[in-house]
């Protein structure tokens, strides 16, 4: 039986062991123990070279005494900023941070369910198939520990992600695709007091192409955003350069490419108005990934769902996560609701009994398969 003190008391002890991505070796070190200690076979892959992290991947094996098909649990252990001396604090069975930082539920409520859930496998000596687990180092930003992980370690054909802010219930079924988008715009400095008419402000140019950008909820299925810019020196120079970031995703490849291509020419339709250039970069960052609402891998969930009595429900994800990776991987994976709520702002927060809820459903889901 899950225990609510036991999955809190670990929960708060996670957030405050610092993670940032690219930094999560010392949590990676913390988790791994605990791993040892519950039984599990762990290693290390060597991800964290390829993507600049003090650490890799975790992958870790609890051998099982039944016939059946290895099952995966997976989670990241970075967070966003600002999320360095996480103080967490209880309120009204709430799990907040103190206000100052972020919580880090996301995902480390998840890696708080799955190793309860594993605790009492071994407390109870309750019977399973081979179960693995990966903890995945720089998903922030680019799901890099999940494209880096050495999948020539991995037995599993199914795996379950615990990286959703839905109820405990909630199966994510399709995600999106995302497009990275990268600007460079060249204009012409000249000083802006004295002659502002011999040059070409990037700024501006950058300014008319994202005014002409159709962009943020573009339909049902298709987002896109415009995030960083940069450029500028001082008031009184006309700006000759400025790069800019931004993003697309939908669930349909043609939808993406169309917004993408969109986005493309708003910005050389610009360049070439103003008498600018624009050095313009996109890449796939990762694909889209939909798994039929009645495939086995989703009836598992829903008969775990019914068993302890959580209403079990499918939807679709604006978000990438690990889930993306693994399927373009030749692992059949669903992101399942934990209960973050506000990820990546100072309101994040989890509520005590989603966390024990989502401990039951891991426990569940083993029990099951």
């Amino acid at each position: 039986m899950v225990s609510k003190n036991r999955v809190v008391e670990e929960f708060i002890n996670y957030v405050q062991i610092d993670s940032l991505t690219r930094s999560e070796g010392k949590f990676a070190k913390f988790i791994a123990e605990e791993l040892k200690t519950l039984g599990l076979e762990v290693t290390f892959d060597n991800a964290g070279e390829k993507v600049g992290s003090d650490t890799s991947n975790i992958i870790a094996l609890l051998k099982g005494d039944k016939d059946v098909s290895p099952i995966m649990f997976c989670c990241h252990m970075d967070t966003v900023t600002p999320g360095e001396g996480i103080k967490p604090i209880i309120k009204d069975d709430v799990i907040y941070s103190d206000g100052t930082t972020i919580l880090g539920g996301d995902n480390k409520a998840g890696i708080a369910a799955i190793i309860e859930a594993l605790r009492i496998i071994k407390e109870e000596n309750i019977s399973h198939g081979d179960i693995e687990v990966v903890f995945t180092i720089a998903e922030e930003g680019g799901l890099n520990g999940a494209k880096n992980l050495d999948y020539s370690k991995i037995k599993s054909k199914t795996a379950f992600v615990l990286d959703s802010g839905g109820d405990p219930g909630e199966i994510i079924v399709q995600g999106p695709a995302q497009d990275k988008i990268n600007v460079k715009i060249k204009g012409k400095p000249a000083h802006a007091g004295v002659c502002p008419e011999e040059g070409i402000n990037a700024i501006q140019v950058a300014a008319a192409a994202i005014n002409k950008m159709q962009l943020l909820r573009i339909d049902e299925e298709t987002t896109a955003n415009i995030g960083i810019i940069n450029g500028g020196e001082a008031t009184n120079i006309v700006t000759p350069e400025v790069e800019l970031k931004g993003e697309a995703r939908s669930l349909k490849d043609e939808k993406l490419n169309r917004q993408t291509k969109h986005m493309v020419e708003c910005f050389r339709w610009a360049a070439e108005e103003f008498g600018a250039k624009a050095e313009i970069e996109t890449s796939r960052s990762y694909s889209a990934f939909k798994i039929d609402e009645n495939d086995e891998i989703v009836e598992i969930v829903k008969r775990a769902c019914h068993k302890i009595g959580l209403n079990a429900y499918t939807t679709s994800s604006g978000g990438g996560s690990d889930t993306n990776i693994l399927n373009l991987n030749g692992i059949k994976a669903i992101n399942l609701g934990i209960g973050q709520r506000k990820p990546h702002t100072l309101e994040e927060h989890i509520k005590i009994q989603d966390l024990v809820n989502a401990s039951r459903l891991v426990l569940e889901i083993i029990k099951t398969v």
